[in-house]
């Protein structure tokens, strides 16, 4: 409960920023891609997140892997922060929160469409339509 109000503040606060210059969808791009990469890869994990090691080294192991990946000087500034603040283990959720802001604000809903059988690509388009119409928002299934 508390990681989940925080990953939420920590989304809200990178959102805002992402508002004022108008880089939501470049930001939600960046930080899939880096949470997906840390919780892809658990050395990299370990490497940024073990406390058996020291915490100039780790910082340092995430700049450079930021370093690399060109991310943009916001992304970059935010996640040192994390880092700094003791909420890099709060990445995954915040990556959730932060996604889902970003697809309100752009007025997409998500769902998922479970069936019995193999729909045809004709009945998976009428029931997408018919959601959108529904719910008056753009979906992704």
């Amino acid at each position: 409960m508390i990681n989940s109000a925080i990953s939420r503040r920590y989304a809200k606060a990178l959102l805002l920023i992402a508002k004022e210059d108008g880089q939501a969808e470049l930001y939600g791009k960046e930080l899939g891609g880096f949470a997906g990469l840390v919780s892809g890869n658990a050395a990299i994990e370990q490497a940024v997140s073990n406390p058996l090691y020291e915490v100039k080294g780790r910082r340092m192991v995430l700049q450079t892997v930021i370093e690399k990946l060109e991310l943009s000087r916001v992304m970059a500034s935010f996640l040192l922060l994390l880092f700094d603040k003791g909420r890099f283990g709060c990445l995954i959720d915040i990556n959730e929160c932060y996604q889902k802001l970003a697809d309100e604000l752009k007025g997409v809903a998500r769902a998922s469409l479970v069936s019995a059988t193999q729909l045809s690509s004709d009945a998976t388009d009428k029931i997408h339509a018919a959601l959108s119409k529904m719910i008056g928002k753009e979906i992704i299934l």
